[in-house]
């Protein structure tokens, strides 16, 4: 079992420090919750690791907030929480499970952050639910906050994910989205690490933004052939830059079982890791979720990448922040 890490002073850790000991589940008892507590599950029994579940009760759209803290009998939405909470913790999937139930009263982001700096938490889980229909941790403002706030990895749960199985996890095919930023450099340790425990295959992927209107320009006032030639041109060395800069990222030291893949795509971003995802079959994506300051404005850009592979994506996603 690799061994916890230690950062290195430039923060990027190394593939086979990578370690999740301490795994938080954050619940809603809904559905989407139900499938992200499989993954949890599933992670613990990889890792030997201990789960922590919490939720947030938080106050009631129309209900009025006190000056003072409600007593314990007239906090409706925290003793049905509590109720959900105890009966959650007597499932029968969680038996032999080392577990510790939590129930904070707050906002979600407040509770989780306070959770993940006090309990050490080494990467956090949560279920999505998509546009319609969402609760607490739909994926909407909070989820979103959360993506891009989280300093531990986000392992997210969207939708069309079908529940993990009952053993251990296990990703045979792991697709790593490069975009050769800084979340995206933090994200890839967690891709080699996942893919070489599970005896897996990583594929790499870089996807080209359309090219320059300042280039497309004077071909333009040419012949069409000529503009298809230069664009052509253009695609193809872009291309073996790509896949040059994606070979650039993989530390010399590992030892793979199975050769990694290098793909370039020119198709619209979310849609091209999905149809990538799709061709290799990949059982988990990863990727950065770069920082923002105002993390809730960039929940309703309805093209908000992050966001959009999560609610299409057939597997897992799991992101880390810059």
């Amino acid at each position: 079992m690799p061994a916890t890490f230690v950062a290195e002073p430039t923060h990027r850790k190394r593939p086979e420090e990578v370690s999740f000991k301490r795994i938080l589940l954050a619940t809603d008892f809904s559905e989407a919750s139900e499938r992200a507590l499989s993954y949890a599950i599933a992670f613990c029994a990889r890792y030997a690791a201990d789960l922590f579940i919490v939720h947030a009760a938080e106050a009631e759209p129309r209900e009025a907030i006190p000056m003072d803290p409600l007593p314990r009998e007239l906090d409706r939405p925290r003793i049905e929480a509590e109720r959900q909470m105890k009966r959650l913790g007597k499932s029968a999937r969680l038996k032999d499970l080392p577990h510790n139930l939590i129930v904070e009263k707050g906002e979600v982001w407040r509770v989780l952050s306070s959770v993940i700096e006090r309990e050490h938490i080494d990467l956090l889980i949560m279920g999505t639910h998509g546009r319609r229909g969402f609760r607490k941790l739909a994926l909407g403002s909070v989820a979103e906050e959360v993506l891009h706030l989280a300093p531990c990895p986000v392992l997210t749960v969207g939708p069309n994910v079908t529940p993990a199985p009952a053993q251990a996890v296990d990703f045979h095919e792991v697709l790593f989205a490069a975009d050769f930023g800084q979340a995206s450099n933090n994200a890839l340790p967690y891709a080699i690490a996942l893919a070489q425990e599970c005896s897996g295959h990583l594929v790499l992927l870089h996807m080209i933004e359309p090219m320059p209107a300042a280039e497309i320009a004077p071909a333009a006032y040419g012949p069409p052939i000529y503009a298809a030639q230069e664009l052509a041109k253009w695609q193809s060395a872009r291309k073996r830059e790509s896949e040059d800069k994606l070979a650039d990222l993989l530390p010399s030291s590992v030892q793979w079982v199975s050769k990694p893949t290098f793909a370039v795509g020119m198709d619209l971003l979310p849609e091209g890791i999905l149809e990538v995802a799709k061709i290799h079959k990949s059982e988990l994506i990863v990727m950065g979720a770069n920082h923002t300051e105002t993390p809730r404005l960039a929940a309703h850009l309805p093209w908000a990448l992050t966001s959009e592979v999560i609610r299409k994506a057939r597997c897992p996603v799991l992101t880390c922040r810059s």
